[in-house]
């Protein structure tokens, strides 16, 4: 993506440009499963040598996913590549970990949700083996991406956030579990804020490029998560936010993370934002369950355009059957509509009968979850929520976010689809003097991204009713109960 921001004057300017897309498809090896960095790699290069082409760019800024990293030797060579977070060789290392260290010292310490696929995890799947004893740095996937454009060793403060190694009340590297986990701390590179200089391209890039050699590389929020987040186009507080798209990350900004046992007892996380933020969030597996399910279609010869099954989904019965979207057997790709059919057996519900059921199934699955992650980040954080900024692809999704109204009884603004790409120019405008703050840079966002606004359903109640029905809690206080809903603290 290429941005374009003018500020001044009147009315501001932001525009994004698809200069580039590649695919990013991970390589099962003998190994286990991994990224293709090479080939992301490539692709960068691609897109920048369209973005020389159509005149050149004055800044660069790289965000990815969080948790995956590669090693580099003392050469500064990549040791192999990344294994991807759905490798399932941190499974029992995961709990294993948790017993040693102790799951409320971790919680303390880093403040992070418990996946098994957190950095701190797959570093001790990775103990005794001839690859961690040959590195000396250990990157980030973004950062690593920034190291090979400009030779310059970090890591972005939002992304390293997410390793379970930061202290999440100093924003420092953890001594303390770094040995507690015999980690050498010298893997851990300086840490850099975004809006940080990253440097500028190395001779060969630029020239392989065609941009100038001085062009400069910024550190952004290179957590897509939290680019997505700065590009909330919110006025004022009151707001929660999801970011929905592979994953649904549903949560609050904050001003300090919340450490609390019963948040460690919810499995919240905090991981740092944009300007000394925090994000109190759950990770919700989102729309992969979606796209897995067109995945598995399109490998049957049975192939269907999402539109055509939305429509046919919103045409399927509600609420026949609900799943738990964050139950293990959906994390690794595969035939997901015959695992949703095999949770709705064991829960003594019916299958979907046909794909639009099971699109259903998905999606009133996921607005619940929103429902119920951010009822709890409300009650945890002591937070009032009034609306929530759904951003991110699934924003395009509209019967998601209708359903995230109705199942949460508040009004869902949705957009802009492209929040992490947003988010990330902003924060190279920023750092080139475009633009102020995180409000200035909302309000921009605001004025020139389209948006529409749900406003909730009457059936509010059998929302709860569905609710219960998959938790088997009751319906407590708050529950929406109609147009407008509550306002929940």
């Amino acid at each position: 993506m290429a941005g374009r921001v003018e500020t001044g004057g009147g009315a501001g300017r932001l525009d994004l440009t698809e200069l580039h897309r590649f695919p990013n498809v991970p390589v099962r090896l003998p190994g286990g499963l991994h990224w293709d960095l090479p080939s992301l790699h490539r692709g960068v290069l691609d897109g920048l040598r369209e973005a020389a082409r159509r005149g050149g760019v004055a800044s660069v800024g790289i965000d990815s996913w969080a948790v995956d990293y590669g090693l580099l030797d003392a050469d500064g060579a990549l040791l192999g590549l990344p294994h991807h977070y759905r490798d399932p060789r941190t499974a029992d290392v995961a709990e294993q970990v948790r017993r040693d260290v102790g799951a409320r010292e971790l919680y303390r310490a880093c403040g992070l949700q418990h996946l098994p696929f957190n950095t701190l995890y797959q570093l001790a799947a990775e103990r005794g083996g001839a690859r961690l004893a040959a590195a000396r740095r250990l990157l980030l996937i973004p950062d690593l991406l920034t190291y090979w454009l400009t030779g310059s060793v970090g890591a972005e403060l939002t992304n390293a956030s997410t390793t379970g190694l930061l202290e999440a009340g100093t924003g420092v590297w953890s001594r303390e579990l770094t040995s507690r986990l015999s980690i050498d701390p010298a893997l851990l590179p300086p840490l850099r804020a975004p809006g940080d200089p990253a440097g500028v391209l190395l001779p060969q890039v630029a020239d392989s490029t065609g941009l100038r050699a001085d062009t400069a590389v910024t550190t952004v929020a290179s957590h897509d998560t939290a680019s997505a987040v700065a590009a909330v186009p919110a006025d004022g507080p009151g707001f929660a936010y999801v970011s929905a798209g592979t994953w649904s990350l549903a949560g609050l900004e904050l001003a300090a993370p919340v450490l609390t046992e019963r948040a460690r007892a919810a499995n919240f996380t905090n991981e740092r934002g944009v300007d000394g933020t925090f994000r109190f969030l759950r990770n919700i597996m989102g729309l992969w369950l979606l796209e897995e399910s067109l995945r598995t279609w399109e490998r049957a010869g049975q192939p269907a355009g999402l539109g055509r099954l939305l429509d046919e989904a919103a045409g399927a019965r509600p609420f026949v059957s609900l799943i738990d979207p964050d139950d293990p057997v959906f994390v690794s790709p595969g035939d997901m509509p015959s695992r949703i059919a095999a949770f709705c057996a064991r829960t003594g519900q019916p299958r979907p009968a046909g794909r639009g059921a099971v699109v259903r199934c998905i999606l009133e699955s996921l607005a619940l979850a929103h429902r119920r992650v951010l009822r709890r980040a409300s009650a945890l954080a002591d937070r009032e929520i009034t609306r929530i900024h759904l951003v991110g692809g699934g924003s395009r999704n509209a019967l998601l976010c209708q359903f995230t109204a109705d199942a949460t009884g508040l009004p869902v603004i949705a957009g802009p689809a492209e929040a992490a790409a947003l988010g990330n120019v902003l924060v190279q405008a920023r750092a080139h003097g475009l633009v102020g703050g995180l409000s200035e840079m909302r309000a921009l966002i605001a004025a020139t991204q389209p948006s529409r606004r749900y406003e909730p359903g009457p059936d509010g109640s059998a929302w709860a009713a569905a609710e219960a029905r998959l938790t088997g809690a009751p319906a407590g206080p708050g529950d929406p109960a109609g147009p407008g809903g509550a306002r929940w603290t």
